[in-house]
């Protein structure tokens, strides 16, 4: 049995998964004592109308492109084969469960910190797990609780003001947005003709 690993898991809808995921996920690995860092699709969630989703194996197929050539990110499909609708908390479970000589780590943007406090069982995730923060520039505060915490990790990783959004609606426009995504996802969405 291999010893563990400190794996960060960062989860996303990755719709799609662009450079400025790579660039915070690489960050993390090489910058912290991460050893790896686990891309977590989250699954289209069938309470929720949302059109502008591609299937979930379309966006978990993206993220393995994305990440091939780097062996310290993987793309995970755990979140696929659980109950909806799913809270982190259960996925961090299923996890250990699963994977029980391994440390799993939360990684989550600092806009998200700022609403953590509305999370499912958040004082466990915290009493359990590390949970690392990279910088994002969003409104509203932390608040006070968490501003010293000691399971809370400020990593200073690039700030990177690049969404999915913005680059689906640049396709959509017809608008050259390759340098914004990974060079095998972009031929990809380009081959599917997805977000046109």
């Amino acid at each position: 049995m291999a010893s563990g690993k400190k794996i960060g898991l960062y989860f996303g809808t990755f719709n799609p998964i662009h450079v400025g995921h790579l660039v915070i996920a690489n960050h993390l690995v090489e910058y912290s004592d991460l050893d790896e860092v686990w891309m977590v699709v989250t699954p289209h969630n069938p309470h929720k109308k949302k059109n502008s989703l591609l299937d979930d194996i379309h966006r978990l197929t993206m993220v393995r492109i994305a990440v091939e050539e780097y062996p310290k990110l993987k793309a995970s499909n755990i979140e696929f084969n659980l109950p909806q609708p799913n809270y982190t908390v259960n996925t961090l479970a299923h996890l250990e469960e699963q994977y029980p000589e391994h440390h799993f780590c939360l990684i989550m943007g600092e806009d998200n910190l700022k609403s953590f406090h509305k999370w499912k069982n958040f004082e466990v995730i915290l009493e359990r797990y590390t949970v690392y923060v990279y910088p994002r520039i969003s409104e509203g505060k932390v608040e006070n609780q968490f501003e010293e915490h000691p399971a809370i990790v400020h990593v200073n990783a690039p700030i990177m003001e690049l969404s999915s959004t913005f680059i689906r609606k640049g396709i959509k426009e017809g608008k050259n947005i390759r340098p914004m995504l990974p060079e095998p996802v972009w031929k990809y969405l380009d081959e599917m003709n997805f977000y046109r």
